[in-house]
């Protein structure tokens, strides 16, 4: 593993399962200095928001017992759709400019969930990616932290 290779113009994306913060490198490989291009957020919403169903019931096939279905978790389905979007966003920034390569900074948890859905032309152009919640941190520490990072790089 190296470090990233960042150039000027990549994007940065610092991200969680609620928050993505798209940030443009107007620095150099060595030296990233990172601007805000734009934050992606979604609302919290309390469960009784989400889903106020109780969980199911199933009748066993012999006797008369019924057992609980599990509960759906409103909040990972949340993220999963917040990520799912945030994928499809970054697909169309890199499909307006194919020169543009973006390395993925996300908590551990969002960033499997982020690759499962990246498109193809996203999944080209990602240059690294590490697994840290640094989404935070103001942006002068990402960009420290990222000049000493050991991305997994495609």
């Amino acid at each position: 593993m190296r470090k990233p290779k960042t150039h000027p113009s990549d994007l940065i994306v610092v991200c969680d399962g609620h928050k993505a913060m798209i940030l443009d490198n107007a620095g150099d490989r060595r030296f990233p200095h990172l601007q805000m291009r734009e934050i992606l957020e979604h609302e919290d919403l309390s469960t009784h928001e989400l889903g106020a169903d109780r969980p199911g019931r199933v009748h066993q096939s012999s006797g008369p017992a019924r057992s609980a279905v599990a509960q759906t978790d409103w909040h990972e389905l949340e993220e999963r759709d917040f990520l799912s979007t945030l994928a499809h966003h970054l697909d169309a920034a890199v499909t307006r400019d194919p020169g543009k390569s973006v390395t993925v900074v996300a908590a551990p948890h969002a960033l499997g969930v982020l690759r499962q859905a990246y498109p193809p032309a996203l999944r080209c152009a990602i240059a690294g990616e590490l697994d840290k919640d640094w989404i935070k941190m103001p942006i002068w520490q990402i960009e420290e932290r990222l000049q000493q990072a050991k991305p997994s790089l495609h």
